[in-house]
């Protein structure tokens, strides 16, 4: 078997930064282990597995797919960086007229469409909760050593603990963090959190713009030790800025080493659209 594949830097508009992502076009059906087998080979922090509904279909005509996403150890209920790769192959590779594009996935549908130099995917929303700080101790000082924290916050849908640094902290506070993966999978003893969302109130001074807030984001219990750039943790921590900061729009920035950059607009009926750029730096043929 033969599968087109490409390689996408997404949240980006250059080559070598953002969130890097494999998209492999599936014209027929795939045996169930070779996703995970694919996923290792590629070795990326995710690779989007994009599928034809029914046989008859087109990548360039149809505008509804099955997708799936996983990393080189497991298979994700949701992530935004693959899905913004996923549509970026459709709109500008295969160049799919359609206005939108519908993909069915764990997380249900899922919906991605142009906006001048942006994709923007409409994504869910999730909320968090106060956390007892006293009860993850050992695993906020694991990602953020002695800095000082203003807020811990738990989002049980998506499993993710939110650690918000001190607004006394910049930019170059939370880029400097060095976080070790194995301290924080041996700090986690609850079972309950999958990733670790350390952000930071913005400056208002971007290099390039001005920013709302900051993150990054450590998964190393996905199999992800930081991830560049997570459309995935921007539906916890879009809820959180909002209510915090009172705004409905926002700009934010993941400062990894690659970084990347986000736009964020809530919406009425409870969800979230975030844009993103992307650079498809590979095309190629997967044989197997």
């Amino acid at each position: 078997m033969q599968i087109s594949i490409f390689t996408i830097d997404t949240f980006t508009d250059q080559p070598f930064r953002g969130n890097p992502a494999a998209v492999c076009l599936l014209e027929d059906e795939l045996e169930e282990n070779w996703h995970q087998k694919i996923a290792n080979e590629m070795n990326l922090t995710v690779t989007a597995f994009l599928r034809k509904l029914n046989p008859t279909d087109d990548f360039a005509k149809s505008s509804h797919f099955g997708l799936r996403w996983f990393t080189p150890t497991e298979e994700l209920p949701l992530c935004g960086h693959a899905t913004l790769a996923s549509a970026a192959i459709l709109f500008h590779n295969k160049k799919n007229a359609n206005c939108t594009l519908t993909f069915l996935t764990r997380s249900g549908e899922l919906i991605a469409r142009e906006a001048e130099d942006h994709i923007i995917l409409d994504l869910p929303l999730y909320f968090t909760h106060p956390q007892d700080i006293k009860e993850v101790e050992e695993l906020v000082k694991a990602a953020v050593g002695d800095k000082s924290v203003q807020d811990v916050r738990y989002s049980p849908d998506t499993k993710n603990l939110l650690v918000r640094l001190s607004d006394a902290y910049e930019r170059a506070d939370l880029e400097k963090l060095k976080v070790d993966a194995e301290k924080l999978m041996s700090a986690e003893k609850t079972g309950k959190i999958k990733g670790v969302i350390v952000t930071l109130k913005g400056d208002g001074h971007g290099k390039l713009e001005s920013y709302d807030f900051y993150s990054r984001y450590f998964a190393p219990w996905y199999g992800v030790s930081e991830d560049p750039v997570t459309g995935f943790a921007h539906t916890v921590l879009s809820s959180y800025w909002s209510e915090q900061l009172g705004k409905k729009e926002m700009c934010a920035f993941q400062c990894s080493a690659r970084g990347g950059r986000l736009k964020i607009s809530l919406r009425q009926d409870g969800r979230v659209d975030l844009g993103g750029q992307s650079s498809i730096v590979l095309k190629g043929v997967l044989t197997i």
